[in-house]
């Protein structure tokens, strides 16, 4: 992993190497501004040589792989964040405490559904979750690194359209199982009633 370094006046330079960093701190020419990533501010003047930097993002619903590399060859960092994975229950608890409360303060109210409406371009919280950590990451790594581009891979596929590539409409809830009980009877009758 690479330390990045901003000069004195706060403008990005190429990441250096830990051991560097460490040299620059010990010998007070340089100060750390950031523990997450660890980043440091050099306490005299410096041009700059920088590369063109290439920030690569794999997204994914546990982790994003970030990768930085120098002219698309040579990778100077990698990593993987992982994600919060515990919204949906917090969110739970949450109503929990709000519906025993509301029953502690009122001995009954109607519950309310006419102010429940959803704005335009709304996202589950979970999702909305991972976005935000996604696009917070990326703004973060591209104001540390000079002269980048982003790069985000998305792995976007329809298993349906493997299987029958002119599906569409309702045919897609026409699957294998459908017409029976539960995917049970299915594996039942397709194994011949045998183990």
């Amino acid at each position: 992993m690479r330390i990045f370094i901003k000069n004195r006046n706060n403008k990005n330079l190429m990441p250096c190497r830990p051991s560097r960093a460490r040299k620059l701190i010990k010998q007070d020419k340089a100060e750390i501004i950031n523990y997450k990533p660890f980043t440091i501010r050099l306490k005299y003047g410096s041009s700059g040589y920088t590369q063109e930097t290439t920030l690569g993002i794999d997204t994914g619903m546990r982790n994003i792989g970030v990768a930085i590399t120098i002219n698309n060859k040579k990778v100077i960092a990698k990593g993987e964040i992982e994600l919060r994975q515990d919204t949906k229950s917090n969110i739970d608890t949450r109503r929990i405490y709000r519906k025993s409360r509301r029953a502690r303060k009122t001995r009954y109210r109607e519950p309310r559904f006419q102010n429940r409406k959803r704005k335009k371009g709304w996202l589950p919280p979970s999702i909305q979750s991972k976005i935000d950590n996604t696009i917070f990451w990326i703004e973060k790594f591209q104001s540390l690194l000079p002269k980048n581009t982003l790069n985000i891979e998305l792995g976007k596929f329809d298993p349906h359209k493997l299987i029958n590539p002119d599906i569409e409409g309702e045919n897609y809830q026409m699957g294998k199982t459908a017409g029976y009980y539960n995917v049970r009877h299915f594996v039942f009758e397709r194994d011949n009633y045998t183990c």
